[in-house]
């Protein structure tokens, strides 16, 4: 999709002059950003890759003429999501961008606790609070907006990745309800629910996701729709899911999503220890 300078002009009018966006070393935070700074808006990274963080930083500097502030935050801890909103309480932000997330796959009953809890840490409790505070800081200015990484796994549950699509009902259903309600303030709340994405993601979750989404498909599609969409459904392969889906009960769309995840981690093969616990035994990476 072509990136037009009335869209470019409509979001340095009405989100710039800085945002903000989480999870900005790879993927759809790095597209989103990049695009962002091409618009004119300068940027807040963060994540926990500092190298990359950087060398990304400077190569928007470079290329859109813009500014780019990199903080290195680990908002897996409440302390780190204080840590970062300290630092960014005096910038000019008019729009946040909660692109920070990961996922798991393969049965519940084999990933260990401390990996779903540090995802629900980062999925939900961090995109609560930082929400919730740009939430406030935009309806007292009456200026802002906020994009919110959904899925199309958040709308029914997905056997071989139930707590990740959790999350992600979790998002989306936030990010509809927001939309509503700091409408009044002139706050825009975006939910963006793309189908599977080539990114980061598949690589920590160990899944083979085949003729997938890029980053590069979705980004334009995203921005183009705040301000006007509670939700969008970014990309073509996105769309056609969509709407094979439109007409199936819920209980249809959990066992052909059972289908779906199962195909894209059957690289994963179970293992049973002599003491009878059971664990995944995933490729080396």
């Amino acid at each position: 999709m072509r990136f037009s300078n009335h869209l470019k002009q409509r979001l340095i009018d009405r989100y710039g002059p800085w945002a903000l966006v989480t999870g900005a070393s790879s993927g759809i935070g790095k597209e989103l950003a990049e695009r962002l700074a091409e618009a004119g808006l300068n940027m807040v990274l963060t994540g926990r890759n500092g190298e990359v963080l950087r060398d990304f930083g400077d190569a928007l500097e470079e290329k859109y003429k813009i500014i780019a502030e990199v903080i290195i935050a680990d908002i897996a801890s409440t302390a780190g999501i204080y840590s970062l909103i300290e630092k960014v309480c005096e910038l000019p932000i008019g729009l946040f961008v909660a692109s920070a997330g990961f996922g798991t796959s393969g049965q519940f009953v084999h990933s260990p606790l401390e990996q779903e809890t540090q995802m629900l840490k980062v999925n939900a409790l961090a995109l609560l609070m930082l929400t919730h505070y740009f939430a406030r800081r935009f309806a007292e200015q009456k200026k802002g907006g906020i994009i919110l990484m959904s899925s199309i796994v958040g709308f029914q549950g997905v056997p071989n990745a139930a707590h990740y699509a959790a999350t992600k009902a979790y998002v989306q259903s936030i990010g509809e309800g927001l939309h509503y309600e700091l409408k009044p303030y002139n706050v825009d709340v975006l939910a963006a629910a793309p189908g599977p994405v080539n990114s980061g993601f598949a690589a920590v979750a160990r899944m083979e996701l085949g003729n997938a989404l890029k980053p590069s498909d979705i980004g334009i599609p995203i921005l183009k729709a705040l301000g006007r969409k509670s939700t969008v459904f970014p990309g073509r392969l996105t769309k056609i899911l969509i709407f094979g889906l439109r007409t199936v009960p819920r209980w249809g769309k959990i066992q052909i999503m059972k289908l779906v995840m199962g195909g894209m981690t059957k690289h994963q093969t179970l293992k049973k220890h002599g003491n009878g616990h059971l664990s995944i035994n995933r490729p080396k990476s």
